[in-house]
């Protein structure tokens, strides 16, 4: 048995599933603490699960659909194990939301004590020692910037947490938040002046003391690298590891997996090289120019990578005239750095940290002179408006992530509302390496077959036709007539989106949001306080958005959503398929697109009241053989070919409308 509230000792399993049956029933504390709260057998399942998987230290794969209530489902059986738990999220919004409402409500509902630690990774705290250098330094790009650095100094001296989200300034100018901050290259560690007093040191020390620990993905997959590394860890030891929105991990990990080099890390080296010069080497000049040397190659790549924002592999590049060139100047020049430093490292931590990131940043880049030579990684590159990034990213990161989970013996509970193909979990085990764990599917309580409707046009031609989007726009404007506004517009390619926007701008009497005008959250409230808008979004906007009530009643995919075959990673893994005799597009390009579309799809019902009208524009759900994978992996949701069915499901708003362009 338990023993009293409060008490936390491990359970037997069939006690611990017992325990969240009455927690979780019609009559149990969570009825009685959660205004609204309603027993769903579907939860149940889900917690029985989590539960045996606790008691058992086993690897459960559990996909829980919108409005289970998968949460609750989780927290209970951990709160109540008695077991070290690491909670680990997508992002850190979801984090916050976990640690500051959904936590506290659990545990005050079990009357069970709560010791709890969240920790997120490094450039969310404010590094005392950098800011101290920067302001020391008293170096900033412009005026603004200094100002902004001013406030974020005078916060450092009230702030107890260091956490950089409750800071009276966004931190959205990089070179400020470089000043900030510390990252893997240049933390000092135990030898920082300032260690005695970090708000990292002192967020990892709760860590290790609590009894549930709220990370991010991004959190764990550095906390792996870290102990492979031999650099120690960054996350205590748990008995269970629970990973929500767990469908983004495969991706988080192939970054973590491999290496980059980046224009940032050359540009915080150069700025440390001289701020260190300064404080530990004044009389070694010729440092300073080194560092210059360093910035001024770092340009001169950039420049050679071609104008504006584009992604590539390698290849594609490298044989360009003056590119390999460009790379063995910006090589140089580390060396360079380097050889400088070398003698002076005695001098201080900080020329040592220097010294040794030089070397690191050059074996990365030695490794693009000879690409070929990086078996099992793919090599290629990304560009913004002044900013560049090589990456080395895993083809395969099925062996590495099972040798990672086997370091960490403990319960797996892998969960999130869109991880099965057709019902089926087998792309999502093998792309991790899970081997044969135990496997749930719970379907939404929601009633979309009632409350719902997808409309699939007819008439249009495939997205690959010249014409396509502009006739698809012409649905959109139907749609939107029925819907009275109310819609979000999720996007392929920000090309697409951009089109869009113009197409929509003269012809919407409803007001029109568009992503990156504002940041994301206050478009969602903007959205939610207009209660007639349209909103367009691409990548961003197709996940983890939660709109309830009447101001979304529609949402409108403008196609099926296939990797972009130019993507460098995906052509590469589709090579590799090829290479071994398997089928890319069942094995690899289906399931990735399955799922993409399943996180759009979730955007639309979210509430057990919500009503809406699903619009796919691409006829390749209903024309190809293929698509039934796609419509089998959807929610229940009655599919129509007439618009007349969209406008008599929304009645009255089917008045509304649409005028012409001036």
């Amino acid at each position: 048995m338990l023993g009293r509230p409060g008490l936390l000792i491990p359970v037997q399993s069939h006690d611990l599933v017992e325990v969240c049956r009455h927690a979780l029933g019609g009559s149990g504390c969570l009825a009685r603490a959660v205004p609204g709260f309603q027993l769903r057998i579907q939860q149940l399942q889900m917690a029985q699960a989590v539960a045996e998987a606790l008691t058992d230290s086993a690897t459960v794969v559990i996909e829980a659909g919108t409005g289970i209530g998968k949460t609750f489902a989780y927290l209970v059986p951990a709160l109540c194990s008695g077991r070290k738990v690491v909670l680990s999220t997508g992002t850190k919004t979801l984090q916050d939301q976990l640690f500051y409402r959904d936590l506290p409500l659990v545990a005050k509902a079990l009357e069970r004590p709560l010791h709890a630690a969240l920790l997120k990774g490094r450039a969310n705290y404010l590094c005392r020692y950098r800011l101290a250098a920067a302001a020391e330094e008293g170096r900033f790009d412009n005026a603004k910037q200094a100002a902004a650095f001013g406030e974020l100094y005078d916060w450092s001296r009230i702030t107890s947490s260091g956490d950089l989200t409750e800071a009276p300034l966004a931190l959205n100018d990089p070179g400020l938040l470089g000043r900030a901050t510390a990252t893997a290259d240049n933390c000092l560690g135990q030898q920082c002046p300032a260690y005695a007093t970090c708000f990292l040191m002192e967020a990892r020390r709760r860590a290790q003391e609590a009894d549930v620990v709220v990370v991010n993905h991004h959190l764990l997959m550095a906390d792996w690298a870290v102990r492979r590394g031999g650099f120690g860890e960054v996350l205590p030891a748990a008995d269970a590891y629970v990973l929500d929105e767990a469908h983004q991990l495969a991706e988080t990990a192939a970054r973590f997996f491999g290496r980059s080099v980046s224009s940032r890390q050359l540009k915080d080296l150069a700025r440390d090289t001289r701020l260190q010069q300064l404080r530990e080497a004044p009389d070694s000049p010729a440092l300073t120019g080194a560092a210059e040397d360093l910035q001024q190659a770092m340009r001169v790549l950039r420049l050679a990578l071609g104008q504006g924002a584009r992604r590539g592999a390698w290849a594609e590049v490298s044989s360009r005239p003056g590119v390999l060139q460009a790379l063995q100047i910006q090589l140089a020049a580390l060396q360079s750095l380097h050889t400088v430093l070398g003698p002076l490292v005695q001098r201080g931590k900080g020329l040592e940290s220097c010294w040794r990131r030089a070397a690191e940043i050059a074996g990365t880049l030695q490794r693009f002179l000879a690409p070929e030579e990086e078996a099992g990684y793919v090599p290629w590159w990304e560009t913004g408006a002044a900013s560049f990034t090589l990456h080395l990213t895993p083809l395969d990161i099925t062996a590495t992530f099972h040798d990672r989970m086997a370091e960490h013996p403990a319960a797996w509970i892998f969960t999130s509302a869109t991880l099965a193909v057709g019902g089926r979990f087998d792309h999502y085990v093998a792309q991790l390496g899970l081997g044969q764990p135990r496997t749930l599917q719970v379907e939404s309580p929601f009633d979309y077959a009632r409350n719902a409707l997808l409309y699939v046009p007819t008439g249009l031609p495939l997205p690959n036709a010249h014409d396509y989007q502009a006739r698809y726009l012409e649905t959109v404007l139907q749609v939107l007539r029925a819907s009275g506004g109310r819609a979000f517009l999720l996007f392929t390619s920000h090309q697409a989106l951009d089109n869009a926007v113009r197409f929509l701008a003269e012809r919407l009497p409803y007001p029109l949001l568009v992503q990156g005008q504002l940041s994301q959250n206050q478009l969602l409230q903007r959205f939610r306080d207009l209660g007639d808008a349209v909103l367009l979004g691409a990548q961003s906007f197709w996940e983890g958005v939660d709109v309830r009530g009447d101001a979304l009643s529609c949402v409108m995919i403008d196609r099926l959503p296939f990797a972009a075959p130019s993507e460098p990673v995906q052509q590469a893994r589709v090579d590799a398929l090829r290479r071994r005799n398997a089928n890319p597009f069942v094995d690899l390009q289906l399931p990735q697109a399955v799922i993409a579309l399943r996180q759009g799809v979730g955007r639309l019902i979210r509430d057990s009241l919500d009503r809406g009208v699903l619009v796919i524009g691409d006829n390749r759900l209903v024309s190809r053989s293929y698509g039934r994978v796609f419509l089998r992996s959807l929610p229940p949701i009655p599919l129509t070919r007439r618009i007349g069915d969209v406008q008599a499901f929304f009645g009255e708003y089917s008045s509304v409308t649409v005028k012409e362009p001036s």
